[in-house]
């Protein structure tokens, strides 16, 4: 079974690029199933106000639970002393698998990571090259799983991917995925030094083509044990410990809820998370 394990559906409610404005899953559903993709993660689009968008992709993936998990796309800033009730419902009630977190929003906090140890929850973290953050994380919170997309970097960063091999390697909890990774020497080298039972199969779809991005998998010439573990095994097993919960008494220091901050849209505007 392939399973793409980074991809973006639904709406945003911006017009600042693709990324805020739409992800429709029209093309890409029809190119997934040219190339064997049976199943797919998904997130929202970058929205601002996560509650909806996570809302919005739930009926997706609730009509086609045989072909679609999804992840709760969380703000670190705006949503905090709220993300509990945000994973909660999406778990609960929409059947989420994960978290999703982008270094454009906000960096990532502790409340996000508590919420994912509570849940048993992986965290897809996007760290746009701030892979410093990274061995904090692993030591931090040894019992998360962390999976920093594109190693580390969308923009073709090679420092900071090649930075990111060396945790890759040294810490359990933490995975990469393929997604938009063009320097393919690196994507090897991570392959060679951390194993493939840490490297995940992602495309960035719809924007990216997903049998573009598969033929890198193939590329690697990996023992057909080893493909299956990327091409989808090392996800499946990541979502598989989650832990429904009710009535929860999680408290987290210093996450009490207080008034919403606003958007910091000029941010949001005058920068590209594809860069």
């Amino acid at each position: 079974m392939i399973i793409d394990c980074h991809c973006h559906a639904g709406k945003g409610d911006g017009l600042t690029g693709p990324w805020d404005t739409r992800a429709s899953l029209k093309n890409y559903l029809v190119w997934a199933a040219e190339v064997g993709i049976e199943k797919t993660v998904l997130f929202a689009a970058f929205h601002s106000d996560y509650a909806i968008a996570n809302r919005l992709l739930a009926k997706t993936v609730t009509r086609r639970p045989d072909r679609f998990f999804g992840l709760a796309f969380v703000h670190a800033h705006r949503d905090r002393g709220r993300v509990r009730n945000l994973v909660g419902v999406a778990v609960n009630q929409y059947g989420f698998v994960g978290i999703k977190v982008h270094r454009h929003d906000a960096r990532i906090s502790r409340e996000i990571c508590e919420v994912a140890r509570y849940y048993s929850l992986p965290v897809l973290y996007d760290v746009m090259g701030e892979v410093s953050v990274v061995d904090l994380l692993a030591r931090e919170y040894p019992d998360v799983s962390f999976i920093i997309p594109h190693l580390g970097s969308f923009a073709d960063d090679w420092r900071a991917q090649r930075a990111m091999i060396d945790p890759l390697a040294r810490h359990a909890n933490i995975y990469t995925d393929t997604a938009g990774v063009r320097r393919f020497d690196l994507l090897v080298e991570a392959t060679e030094r951390a194993g493939p039972h840490k490297i995940l199969f992602g495309s960035d779809g719809p924007w990216l083509h997903p049998g573009v991005e598969l033929e890198k998998i193939y590329a690697l010439k990996l023992s057909p044990r080893d493909e299956r573990l990327v091409l989808g095994k090392n996800v499946m097993r990541l979502m598989t410990n989650i832990r429904p919960r009710q009535n929860s008494r999680l408290k987290i220091r210093g996450s009490a809820p207080g008034p919403r901050p606003e958007p910091v849209l000029e941010n949001r505007t005058a920068s590209d998370p594809w860069l």
